[in-house]
Order: structure tokens, then sequence, then C-alpha cells
């Protein structure tokens, strides 16, 4: 079981990420492609991956076991900010933390070193280490731009075409928390998490495959939601680094086992059954509002102009759809119940 302390200090600064972060993604998508759990939700996905992928992997197969640990450098804090700014950190990595993780990713030490027990580790590199292993750790940060471009390959044929979906599943999570915390505060938040996560204030206790405990110490918590994590939270083997909760989101885990479809085919059903009803330019620009978009934002993510979103809105608007609030010179366009239900294929809540 992994327990996560609190202080009051930690409480206040318990946060939801903004955003899916793109190499956590990527990171664990990794493992559902090795896993043949989960068949009816991504075996399809596994199906079309394996077959885009014409790119080198076998250094992260070298890096990302099956199980167990895999360095905290590829899933920089700075990815909470997007694919690019994540991959700028990675290229700066520091080459003493990575021959540091790489020499406890190559140790051998077993599962409870993995997760974060403590272990004697050495300095050097052991005989029975993957050979791709040692010449990474040998070769240090020389090594940094094969890596980066096995991650680029890998994204664009297991993550980037699925990433209108994962955020759709990322922003129902945020906005589930989201009331949570305005209905009860951060407590509430805590205690509104999916089953694997139990709030005992003052501690967040997780399953786990070992025993470990985080103390925050006042740092606070980021919550990071996501689509390829599945049945435990993930964190960061290093106590010193910002402390963050990578948790499956909900939505994910609603489906009972065996009913859940494929990522893609649900996702097509959906926004062929929602184009017939209010067009496909309309579905679109509904489905980019999320948990929350301006004017302009809205015209990125649908792909439109600024003046052909603003009149998409405003007809939702008119239907009860969407909401419009203004906020300072922008506008804050929201999606309301109805067009919540409309969006999942349900019906609207009493």
């Amino acid at each position: 079981m992994l327990r996560i302390h609190f202080t009051g200090v930690d409480l206040a600064r318990v946060r939801m990420a903004g955003r899916p972060d793109a190499l956590w993604e990527t990171i664990l998508s990794f493992h559902r492609l090795r896993d043949r759990r989960d068949a009816r939700l991504f075996g399809e996905w596994r199906t079309e991956t394996r077959s885009r992928l014409n790119s080198e992997t076998r250094l992260l197969g070298a890096l990302i076991p099956s199980r167990g640990y895999f360095p905290d450098f590829l899933t920089p804090v700075e990815g909470q900010y997007g694919w690019d700014v994540g991959l700028d950190a990675l290229r700066g990595i520091r080459p003493e933390r990575m021959r540091r993780e790489l020499t406890l990713l190559g140790a051998g030490t077993g599962v409870g070193a993995a997760f974060g027990m403590p272990s004697a580790v050495s300095g050097g590199t052991d005989a029975s280490v993957p050979r791709r292993l040692r010449d990474f750790m040998e070769g240090g940060t020389k090594h940094l731009p094969r890596l980066l471009g096995e991650l680029r390959g890998y994204h664009r044929a297991a993550v980037e075409p699925y990433w209108t979906h994962i955020q759709a599943q990322i922003e129902a999570e945020r906005a589930a928390r989201g009331r949570a915390l305005l209905d009860g505060g951060a407590d509430e938040l805590l205690a509104s998490l999916p089953p694997m996560l139990r709030w005992r204030a003052p501690v967040l206790e997780c399953d786990y495959p070992v025993d470990r405990d985080v103390r925050l110490r006042g740092r606070g918590l980021l919550l990071q939601p996501s689509f390829f994590c599945r049945r435990t939270a993930v964190t960061l083997r290093d106590p010193e680094l910002p402390p963050v909760l990578v948790y499956p989101a909900a939505a994910q885990l609603a489906s009972a086992p065996g009913s859940a479809e494929s990522i893609r085919p649900l996702e097509e059903q959906r926004q062929r059954t929602l184009g017939k009803l209010v067009g496909h330019t309309r579905s679109v620009v509904l489905r980019a509002i999320g948990d929350g978009a301006t004017t302009s934002e809205l015209a990125r993510r649908a792909g439109v102009s600024l003046a052909s979103a603003s009149q998409h809105a405003c007809v939702m608007r008119e239907a009860g759809l969407v909401t419009t609030l203004r906020r300072g010179n922008a506008v804050l366009h929201t999606v309301t119940p109805l067009g919540a239900a409309l969006l999942k294929g349900g019906a609207v809540a009493s």
C-alpha cells in the first residue's frame, strides 16, 4: 500500500492537472501495448498501434520494463505543460541524475526496490543488465537523441491518433473532481477519487505493489488523471521530486469488465451519432469545449475560424447545450448537463 501523508498546507496545495500529460500517457501506453488484459478496451488499439509502428522501440523496451520501476526522468514535471515542453525537459536531463536512475533500473533488485523500497545499488554495471541498457548507461546523454527519436516515433503511432479521445476522458475526470472541490473543498476532492484511492484524513491510501510512505512536507500534490493508467496509481520514486500522483481516470473505470468498447470504435460511434443530430462541425465544436474554453481556444481545438467558433457557440447556447460567461476581456464557454448528456449518449440526470 502507498500512503501519502498530508499537512494542512498540503491540503491547500492539492491541484488537478490542467490536461493529460503526453509523456505519462506515452510511457504508460507502452505498458498497455505489452499487456494482454483489457482486450475489449485496448485490443483494437494494440492492433492498430503495432501496424503503425515502423520505428525502433528496443531502447524504450529496455528503459520501460513490463512491471516495476522505470526512470523518473522519462516523465518530467514539465510534461504537464505539453509534449514539446516535456521533451525539452528530458533533453536537458543532468547526466548524474540519468546515471543514478539507470543504475537503479539495471540493478535487478526486484519489485520492492523498483517501487521505492530501500536497496543497496552498486555504482557499477552488472553483467546481467541487458546490453542495450548497459550501452545507454555507459554512453550517458549522448544516447538521448536516440531515446527522443524512439519516444517521438512511438508517440505518433500509439498516442497521437487517439489524443482527442484521451483529452475528452481527462476533461470529464477534471469536471467531476472540480465539482467535488466546489462542493466540499480539498477534503471532498480527495474523498471522491476512484476506489483504489482511499482518503482517511490526513492520509491518502492507494493500492500499490509494496508498502511505501510519501510525506508531502508542505509541497502539495499534483493529481494527474490518466487514460492509460490502469488498476493502481503511479508516483515518482525520488522523494525529492515535485509530488505527483498519476491515477486511472474514473471514466475508464466506470465500465464493467468486458463491457467497455475499443477506444476508437466508441469514439467514432459517438461522433457519428452526434454528427447526425447537430451536424459534424457542431459536434466537433461541442466536444472541443471540454471542461471550458474561450472562443479562441475553441476555434483552435476545433480547427475552425474565430468567427465560426463564435457562431456555433451562439447556436448551441440558444439550444441549451452551452452556457457562456464573461471572464475579463474573454468569454468562457462550458457544456451544460444537457450538452454533456448529448456527448455521452445518455440521459440527463435529474
